[in-house]
């Protein structure tokens, strides 16, 4: 018969929960620091200018095309 009679040694439940308690403090760390990051670079960051396209069907007869930036920066 064996020493253990589960198969193995016991651990501390204390260990294991606190082992758990890191490992998810961590993610939650690692999840906020890289949303802190997203929203600096979406704040900090200016999208370089583009030409926009307008529908040829708007420019024939004199109206302005519906798909257009709402107001440029150019």
């Amino acid at each position: 018969m064996s020493q253990f009679p589960f198969g193995g040694p016991r651990v501390n439940s204390r260990k294991r929960s606190s082992g758990w308690l890191v490992a998810v403090f961590l993610g939650a760390l690692i999840l906020v620091g890289a949303n802190a990051h997203f929203v600096y670079v979406a704040v900090t960051s200016q999208p370089d200018c583009v030409p926009h396209l307008k529908s040829p069907a708007a420019e024939k007869i004199g109206e302005e095309s519906p798909f257009r930036a709402a107001k440029s920066a150019c």
